[in-house]
């Protein structure tokens, strides 16, 4: 299994799990608590893949190293039974020396071969070693996030309180620009100025009346002083009289 094709899935349900959470999350600590656990069985899921791609790399190699052993043992028999037939043709016996020669060649053919198996599987072992490295750091990499995504827990639930308290003041704000309840004391204030200014108008009324008064006494004082001159005109005392009195 590939590298990409082993990521590419997770990382497909990673995002399909994480935009139906946040689409459907409620509580901001179980939203944060399931995307943990789907996490963590994605993880699970890539190591069960990753194992399987080991695996099937563990077999290539274990051929490969039998190829490799295969082919030196028959790389020795092929000299063993050559030196046979070397020494029984010393010997004269031409057709048991050949004999061997012929084993010699057969365990030559399968040397070939098992080189030839063991060359061919050299690029895919290091294709497939490449592709096993690759997927080590990539779930290296997924458990390193986990782990920043567990240590962040409790940040990430603090950020979500304070984001929803905020929510709460700022609909509270909200609602308190709808309904000001500083329009109802400006109402009261209007109404307190008009008996202010009620009680300012009865008051000049007031004192105007005041000054009323006073000129009647002026007056009555002044029909006083004529009165008595009256008088002391018909007594029959001179006009310069009254006056020097």
């Amino acid at each position: 299994m590939a590298k990409e094709s082993i990521f590419g899935r997770i990382s497909t349900l990673v995002r399909a799990n994480i935009n139906a959470l946040l689409d459907q999350a409620e509580d901001p600590q179980k939203m944060i608590d399931q995307l943990v656990r789907d996490y963590t069985n994605n993880i699970a899921d890539a190591e069960s893949a990753i194992a399987e791609t080991i695996g099937n790399l563990r077999l290539l190699e274990r051929d490969h190293e039998e190829d490799v052993q295969a082919a030196t043992d028959w790389g020795n028999k092929a000299l063993a039974a050559s030196r046979k037939a070397d020494e029984l043709r010393g010997t004269g016996h031409t057709a048991d020396a050949d004999k061997f020669d012929n084993l010699a060649k057969i365990a030559l053919q399968r040397q070939i071969s098992s080189e030839r198996e063991a060359k061919a599987a050299e690029p895919q072992i290091a294709s497939q070693t490449e592709i096993v490295d690759k997927l080590k750091d990539g779930l290296n990499g997924m458990k390193n996030k986990l782990g920043e995504l567990k240590t962040k827990r409790s940040e990430l639930l603090a950020r979500a309180k304070v984001a929803e308290a905020q929510t709460k003041v700022q609909d509270a704000i909200g609602s308190i620009n709808v309904l000001d309840p500083t329009s109802e004391l400006g109402r009261f204030e209007d109404k307190i100025r008009r008996q202010e200014a009620l009680a300012q108008g009865k008051a000049e009324i007031a004192a105007s009346s005041l000054d009323a008064q006073f000129e009647s006494l002026e007056d009555l004082g002044e029909l006083t002083e004529v009165e008595a001159r009256l008088a002391e005109l018909k007594s029959g005392k001179p006009q310069a009289a009254i006056e020097a009195e």
